[in-house]
């Protein structure tokens, strides 16, 4: 139970919203200025591999959600869309037991779990 608990403490951590904005001490805000890099636009190998130091199943867990809607959905997540999965609410119910399910190492789970991914309206993201 305490593994669980830091682990979504972790994945609390990764998925908070990076600071917004540059500004200028003698100007104060640099319009039109790019914002500072975050979790929002981190390549997707760099956050699974911050899954990976968390947790070697969160990322297992993360790669098999990513391969199962991209074949179901035909076409694959972003790093934005998989965050926002592990973050909204208690998290996708699907990656939450696919990563339960490679902790344990749960094969009939696994395959169980991949025919409920739902792929998102056309249109929405």
């Amino acid at each position: 139970m305490t593994k669980a608990l830091l682990l979504l403490a972790l994945l609390g951590l990764l998925t908070q919203p990076a600071a917004r904005g540059q500004s200028s001490p003698a100007r104060g805000p640099i319009h039109g200025a790019p914002t500072t890099p975050g979790i929002n636009d981190m390549p997707l190998a760099d956050y699974l591999g911050l899954l990976r130091q968390i947790a070697p199943a969160a990322e297992a867990g993360a790669k098999d959600y990513l391969a199962d809607f991209e074949q179901r959905c035909g076409r694959a997540l972003t790093t934005t869309e998989l965050r926002q999965a592990m973050s909204d609410g208690d998290g996708d119910p699907v990656l939450m037991g696919l990563i339960r399910a490679s902790h344990r190492r749960d094969t009939a789970a696994r395959e169980q779990l991949a025919g409920q991914i739902r792929c998102p309206a056309r249109g929405a993201r």
